[in-house]
């Protein structure tokens, strides 16, 4: 029976994360009482409205683009390399499998202008609740994140396991969001994605300022040395370097598109590529900062302290 289901999730996929929403209101419901006794500041009712609608019109964009996703990694399924089994280990596989392409994604976003733009909307708050685990992009389809995700059905691997896969890595990175949990146990923290850590890759801080991409496991940005722990003694700011100082939901979903344009019109003709797949921050004259500028002057002055 269990070989039967896991078959049919790997031919249909399974999209978990509908199930996941009345889990998602209830623990959102529990923590604005939380917060209400312990940190009245950690939810703002403009901010909390902003994440919500965001991750309504993401959903709603998902659903417009999600057939031609499927169609993508139909294809490419159809014209696969080899054929792997669903057996219950090769689902353990693929899902790490996802996870790491979850992480290559998530450096990306950080790291390519182009994919930036697309994920910054995420960033953008500066409160750290779980309503800001909604808080997600319009525009992953144009710019392509998908694609990192789906390769994987080109060497056989069934695109419903995919999508499954992808569905729990999504839900799993819910409860992350928040500032109600300190600390998991230590075994917890090596291997695992914990608030902890995540809230380190939302500072704004130098010293934290993109670290951490994981998804589920912690150990790729340990093993990949983009890992940074949350120190107490440096306490984290949240939101991006320039903040959006609106709570407009076309400022959010699409600023960073905009100014895309606008330095790619104005810019030299040999560097216009250069705004759209250079880091973020990045500018033909220097005189911007990417978040190795800032680190690095961070530690030249920790230097010279």
């Amino acid at each position: 029976m269990i070989a039967d289901l896991l078959q049919r999730a790997a031919t249909t996929g399974l999209d978990v994360v509908p199930f996941a929403v009345p889990f998602f209101v209830l623990t959102i419901v529990i923590e604005m009482v939380w917060a209400a006794r312990h940190d009245p500041t950690a939810y703002e009712p403009a901010d909390t409205l902003t994440s919500l609608l965001m991750g309504l019109g993401s959903t709603i964009a998902g659903a417009l683009v999600a057939g031609m996703i499927a169609l993508a990694a139909g294809w490419l399924y159809a014209h696969r390399v080899a054929t792997v089994p669903a057996l219950w280990w090769v689902w353990i596989a693929v899902f790490v499998l996802d996870d790491f392409n979850y992480y290559l994604f998530h450096r990306a976003a950080h790291r390519v202008r182009w994919f930036w733009a697309s994920h910054v909307n995420h960033h953008s708050s500066q409160h750290y609740n779980l309503s800001t685990a909604l808080r997600q992009s319009w525009t992953g389809f144009p710019a392509f994140s998908f694609a990192f995700r789906i390769w994987p059905a080109l060497f056989g691997i069934a695109p419903g396991m995919l999508l499954t896969v992808g569905a729990i890595n999504l839900v799993y990175q819910f409860w992350i969001h928040t500032e109600a949990i300190d600390r998991m146990p230590r075994w917890f923290e090596a291997v695992m994605n914990t608030p902890s850590h995540h809230r380190v890759h939302h500072a704004t801080n130098p010293r934290y300022l993109d670290r951490n991409y994981a998804g589920v496991f912690i150990v790729w940005d340990r093993l990949f040395r983009s890992f940074t722990p949350e120190l107490r003694e440096e306490p984290v700011r949240y939101g991006i370097v320039h903040q959006l100082g609106t709570f407009s939901l076309l400022t959010v979903s699409f600023h960073e598109w905009a100014a895309i344009a606008r330095d790619m019109w104005r810019a030299p003709f040999r560097a216009k590529l250069g705004y759209l797949l250079r880091a973020p921050g990045w500018s033909h004259d220097g005189s911007r900062d990417t978040s190795d500028t800032i680190r690095a002057r961070w530690l030249a002055q920790q230097d010279d302290s």
